[in-house]
């Protein structure tokens, strides 16, 4: 059941859906929208919500305790697989045709089916290996 879109609800989404190939704290998001009249509660509580609702995707940074939000409910981000870098934390669609190849492998020879939108595979990004 979706939750009332009340105005903070409704900027937030804004921002974020504008933001969806980044990795962003409460702090982050709320420093953003501050002149938007949204507090950190209001920031917290709706991102939780969203996060029930599989809007939101809620990752550890590695290497510290923080905790950081990616949007994930746009029509392009549902289609794709994910790359995030471990060194610099960007997140990346992956390519049509080289995800589509690794489901396909992946549905024959193991008999899985990937949940794109849920699917993140972790590694380092060309700009952080070529530093």
């Amino acid at each position: 059941m979706s939750k009332y879109m009340t105005k903070q609800r409704r900027t937030l989404i804004s921002y974020l859906s504008l933001h969806a190939d980044e990795k962003l704290s409460a702090r982050q998001i709320e420093a953003e929208l501050s002149g938007e009249g949204i507090s950190i509660s209001a920031v917290y509580r709706n991102l939780s919500e969203l996060e029930k609702e599989g809007k939101v995707r809620r990752v550890n940074q590695s290497g510290s305790r923080e905790v950081l939000y990616q949007y994930t409910d746009s029509a392009h981000c549902k289609e794709c697989l994910h790359l995030s870098c471990e060194k610099c934390g960007k997140t990346y669609h992956m390519n049509t045709e080289g995800a589509a190849m690794l489901i396909q492998n992946l549905a024959q020879s193991d008999e899985f089916t990937i949940d794109k939108a849920h699917t993140v595979l972790y590694g380092v990004c060309r700009d952080c290996r070529e530093k």
